[in-house]
């Protein structure tokens, strides 16, 4: 008769092989919806959401001057600081929202939907920025939000915040549609292309590096080698 041990089984567990990192691919487009009018609307020309946020900018900029809620040098200074912040935002959202870890096959789908496609069809231009009806509500909630937040302030803020926003779109779309120019603008491509071709968990700002130099994610030699 045989006996039965009771001891576990000395089996060590097969661990899942890790996931290759997404190859960039320089032609073609992803397919993001079955249903072909949500697959079309996910596609804009660039001109569309920059000149929805430029006019906005100055729609908000031209109502509070002569509406008399901020003068000349308030209004700049107004300005200025929407500038700012937006650089801010715009690195936080690249760092933490669009680059959100993919641990459960919901937030794998999000992430990709955002902004992995991008890092994977990086040369498709109708996809470097929001369809224009999310670039309205966006355009819109942001206004709301300003104003509601800052009151008579929100309308110089706001046109730098916009200004801004319009500002990163066009540099984006310039990095991905153009060639490197031979001059000192060449480091929105150097940096970018750091991030979507050799290091992507670093160089998250895009129209500018503050932020990177500030928090500590400029890619270095050594880590890019």
């Amino acid at each position: 008769m045989q006996t039965l041990s009771t001891e576990e089984p000395d089996v060590k567990p097969t661990l899942a092989p890790a996931a290759a990192p997404m190859r960039p691919k320089h032609k073609g487009s992803a397919q993001l919806f079955q249903n072909p009018v949500l697959e079309r609307l996910s596609h804009t020309h660039i001109a569309l959401p920059v000149g929805i946020f430029a006019v906005t900018g100055v729609l908000s900029m031209y109502y509070g001057l002569t509406r008399g809620f901020m003068t000349g040098l308030g209004a700049l200074g107004l300005f200025l600081v929407g500038l700012l912040a937006f650089t801010l935002v715009e690195y936080l959202v690249h760092r933490y929202v669009y680059h959100i870890p993919a641990t459960t096959p919901g937030r794998a789908k999000f992430q990709y939907t955002m902004h992995g496609v991008h890092h994977e069809y990086p040369k498709d231009k109708t996809r470097l920025a929001m369809p224009p009806i999310i670039t309205v509500f966006v355009a819109s909630l942001l206004f709301f939000i300003f104003r509601f937040s800052f009151g008579s302030y929100a309308f110089g803020l706001l046109s730098g915040f916009t200004f801004g926003y319009a500002m990163y779109l066009f540099v984006h779309y310039a990095i991905h549609a153009y060639a490197p120019p031979k001059n000192f603008l060449k480091v929105w491509w150097t940096h970018h292309s750091q991030h979507h071709y050799r290091q992507d968990e670093v160089a998250f700002g895009v129209s500018s590096t503050l932020w990177d130099h500030i928090i500590g994610t400029m890619p270095s030699k050594q880590r890019s080698e």
